[in-house]
């Protein structure tokens, strides 16, 4: 497996990341076949393994930290914070009390001591990114965590980070998160070009669309998510937005057989041949999954493929926007308003 330089910090890591979403009750509840998918992954060049903390409630990097161990010191190992942990209002968001505490729980469950990879899981409009990047800062300097990155982070939001990072003499984020897969191409008008200008790695998450670009949603085969964290309002099959997407799914199935790959390999693919794109993060739920991701970390896709897939989901475009982690806040109807509702 080829790997490639994470931003400008000189680490390299393999274009595939496995994301272990999937392990623990989120999923795969069968603790040790998780261990043998992770050991599987790792064998086969992936060095690079991303979970966080509410995966299945800390259990995620409870499996993550047994597989590990042994093999440490080969991974590139992260990690995220921010969402909810328990019903506190402060067990959660981006503040130094929680980030504080936070780290030593996962740090705890991942059995390790250090974090390379320490990611902000979501912005957190109620506070100031100055408070997080302080937080974070002060972690690195005491070792417990080598980077830090942010994910789904709108392009102003990576810009006001990176600005403050600089102004305050603070660590920036090294790499963002963001969603990015044929179906969600939303972060190509300018999240991807702002990692870039900064020199950030990018990891982007969802290459398979939540699923449906692994074909198990066709238009005469019906399914339902297989995981109790995915939303519903995504599969909804009476919705416009995913009829839509089962038309593109058929176009895309066609155009895959055409150029010999299975239809996982062409969105895997179209993803890491973005030249801003460091890796993507595949989450498998079993080892036939696992195994139908691989191929994918050495593929090519030729100029005719991509542009034929551009003609089929233009540049930049979300086809559902239900798919799409971005806009919670700033893009309401509300927000746009000038008074308060």
């Amino acid at each position: 497996m080829e790997y490639r330089h994470l931003g400008r910090t000189g680490v390299q890591v393999s274009p595939l990341c496995l994301g272990a979403m999937m392990f623990g009750p989120w999923g795969n509840d069968d603790r040790s076949d998780s261990i043998r998918i992770i050991h599987r992954a790792l064998d086969a060049g992936i060095n690079f393994v991303d979970t966080a903390d509410v995966y299945s409630g800390g259990v995620s990097e409870d499996i993550v930290g047994e597989a590990l161990q042994g093999r440490r010191d080969d991974v590139f190992l992260a990690t995220k914070f921010f969402m909810p942990m328990g019903d506190g209002p402060n067990q959660r968001g981006g503040s130094r009390r929680w980030i504080m505490r936070a780290v030593e729980s996962s740090l705890r469950r991942l059995n390790t001591d250090y974090i390379d990879l320490y990611q902000v899981h979501r912005p957190g409009p109620d506070t100031d990114v100055e408070e997080t990047l302080g937080a974070l800062t002060d972690l690195v300097r005491q070792g417990k965590v080598r980077y830090i990155g942010s994910s789904s982070f709108s392009g102003s939001q990576i810009v006001e980070a990176q600005w403050a990072s600089r102004e305050r003499h603070l660590e920036r984020f090294v790499t963002e998160q963001p969603p990015y897969s044929i179906l969600v191409r939303g972060i190509e008008e300018d999240v991807l070009p702002a990692a870039q200008r900064h020199g950030m790695g990018t990891l982007t998450y969802s290459p398979l669309a939540g699923g449906w670009l692994s074909g198990r949603w066709r238009k005469d085969k019906a399914s339902s998510p297989t995981s109790t964290a995915r939303p519903g309002a995504r599969f909804d099959m009476t919705s416009p937005a995913n009829q839509r997407k089962l038309d593109i799914v058929e176009e895309l199935a066609q155009l895959a057989d055409q150029a010999g790959l299975s239809l996982i390999e062409l969105a895997i693919a179209f993803v890491i041949n973005h030249p801003a794109v460091t890796a993507a993060i595949v989450g498998p739920r079993t080892m036939e999954q696992l195994e139908s991701y691989l191929p994918a970390a050495g593929l090519a896709l030729s100029t005719d493929v991509l542009e034929r897939i551009d003609k089929i989901v233009a540049p930049g475009v979300t086809v559902n926007p239900e798919d799409n982690s971005y806009g919670a806040h700033e893009l309401t109807a509300q927000a746009r308003r000038r008074r308060q509702q």
